[in-house]
């Protein structure tokens, strides 16, 4: 994985430095709060309901398992023991003290981490497939391209300060596991006819306010062009996006006001005077950059059903089903731990789980680890011949439940537990949607199927894309629940629609109940829930859901996060 280099320490360095005099003027009261606000921004460091929230980076979700222990222990020593895993890689720590936070960036950069740029009007974490690298159907690593990206767009004097914060994923793989039609810039690597490697370029995609998926402004981009062609989208968008009002600030809202075509051309025109310029990549500056990406010692194994040794154990048979995927190499798997057992919020790993998955990577996968933007954990380079050991040891630290894909595997914000935007909260949801379906053999039978849960509308829990989505609506100062259907990521990613009016919390298991009765009534042979949905439409389990009232119970959990 990427090392620092002499300006990446240098920079981190300078950036402590800056931001250690920022906290002591603003703790002596030399700076106001508002003076301190974009200071403390460009450092990730949020102010929430009850503490500062920190958010660190992770590029492209890779990290180094001395990495992880340093995680754990800020979330040891800074925190209240845990840390909370995002859609977008990151990790963050919500019970921050404004005095330490220059010691822990001190701390992280010891490890070569930092928080620059998880906030702000600027190009954020850059995020890619949590298998890349490793994928068995991946046509390129896209690994050295989110670096390239990362270190071209970082302190990029000219767009640090654009009209909104700007999202940028790659996929390298024939399944889009990096959601890159809901990102501002998409990028896919294909082939074209005579064998070339480039990308399909989209723009324009994103959730929030106005969801919408992206649009493609070139079918092929030579890969050597990336950055310049990146460059003259940023360009278009720094110079026409909307400053008046950040809610139309984003580049989904200029795309869609001048139309496609139009900006493409002006992209295009931009892109003229950028093209062959020194930002061109070269075949030595891929080579320089993938070199840190090079394979492990894999062992010439060959492939073996881990199963066969204990055809009996029917634990392990479904937690290899569900959590247990394809590698490149013979004789190896990636192994996905689950940060969703019932009774944990979506996404958090206590200070003793990120030592023990420290270990376990050490141990078992080269060191390395990757976080996905379902919230969850990988380790990537497993062999198969101990998939059982690692197995029994996750399970004892609840790090083994299968249900990747599954119903309960939700991806959710932390919402108004802590999240000072939120509008509702979504831990407690999230608690009791699982707890009512905590049913191995139920959510075999219901097959795939993704809940995703946003305290607001800012979408941090990605609601728009979920099979169902639930986000968090005020309606006269009291917290409900708007549901939508239908909403997919990857190579056909769709928005949900809205079924009807918000409900309450404490009738949000019984809505997700009538839905799924629904599709088990009306679906057919190896159809999956989106599937019934987006062939039926949404009438049938509008009508089914508001048929009858939904009487209020007690919600599990209601108390327990906050």
């Amino acid at each position: 994985m990427y090392r620092y280099d002499q300006y990446d320490h240098l920079i981190v360095r300078e950036r402590i430095a800056q931001y250690r005099d920022q906290v002591r003027r603003r703790i002596a009261d030399e700076l106001t709060e508002a003076e301190f606000l974009p200071l403390r921004l460009q450092n990730g460091l949020y102010m929430q309901r009850h503490a500062y929230m920190l958010r660190i980076a992770v590029p492209y979700g890779l990290l180094a398992s001395r990495q992880l222990r340093m995680l754990a222990h800020i979330a040891r020593k800074y925190d209240r023991g845990y840390g909370h895993f995002t859609t977008r890689q990151n990790i963050q720590f919500n019970w921050i003290e404004l005095e330490q936070t220059p010691d822990i960036l001190t701390d992280l950069s010891s490890v070569e981490m930092h928080s620059i740029q998880t906030s702000g009007n600027c190009i954020r974490n850059i995020t890619t497939d949590e298998f890349a690298g490793v994928a068995a159907d991946e046509y390129l690593d896209p690994r050295p391209f989110c670096e390239i990206l990362r270190q071209w767009s970082s302190f990029h004097p000219e767009f640090i300060a654009l009209p909104r914060k700007f999202k940028i994923a790659i996929n390298g793989a024939h399944e889009d596991r990096a959601a890159t039609q809901v990102h501002d810039i998409g990028l896919t690597m294909v082939k074209n006819e005579a064998g070339e490697i480039g990308f399909r370029f989209l723009v324009g995609g994103g959730l929030g306010r106005t969801p919408i998926i992206g649009s493609v402004i070139r079918e092929f981009l030579p890969w050597k062009h990336v950055l310049t062609y990146t460059e003259a989208v940023m360009r278009v968008y720094n110079q026409y996006g909307r400053r008046d009002n950040k809610y139309k600030a984003r580049i989904k809202i200029l795309l869609k006001s001048l139309g496609v075509e139009e900006f493409a051309r002006q992209v295009e025109e931009e892109w003229a005077d950028l093209k062959d310029g020194p930002e061109t990549l070269t075949e030595e500056e891929l080579a320089r950059v993938a070199a840190y990406f090079t394979p492990p010692a894999y062992e010439q194994l060959e492939n073996i059903d881990p199963l066969a040794a204990h055809a009996d154990n029917k634990a392990f048979a479904k937690w290899l089903e569900r959590n247990v995927k394809p590698h490149k190499v013979p004789g190896y798997a990636s192994v996905v731990l689950s940060l969703k057992k019932t009774g944990v919020p979506p996404g958090d790993a206590t200070a003793e789980q990120m030592d023990f998955v420290a270990d376990m990577a050490d141990q078992h996968s080269f060191g390395e680890l990757r976080v996905t933007h379902e919230q969850n954990l990988v380790l990537a380079d497993v062999k198969q011949s101990e998939l059982f050991e690692v197995w029994t040891k996750i399970k004892a630290k609840g790090l083994a439940t299968p249900n990747i894909g599954f119903l309960t595997d939700i991806i959710s914000c932390p919402g108004g537990d802590f999240c000072s935007l939120a509008n509702a909260k979504s831990i407690p949801i999230a608690a009791a949607i699982a707890e009512r379906f905590d049913n191995l053999d139920f959510q075999y039978d219901i097959g795939d199927i993704e809940l995703n849960i946003s305290g607001c509308i800012n979408a941090c829990g990605h609601h728009h894309v979920g099979n169902i989505g639930v986000l968090g609506v005020d309606k006269d100062g009291s917290e409900w629940y708007q549901v939508s259907i239908g909403g997919a990521q990857g190579d056909n990613a769709a928005i949900g629609k809205i079924i009807g009016p918000s409900f309450s919390a404490v009738q949000m298991p019984e809505v997700i109940g009538r839905l799924l009765e629904v599709y088990v009534r009306d679906r057919t042979e190896d159809e999956r829930f989106v599937d019934t949905v987006q062939r039926l439409g949404i009438a049938p389990f509008k009508d089914h859901v508001y048929a009858t009232p939904i009487a209020a119970g007690e919600l599990v959990g209601e108390d327990e996060y906050a």
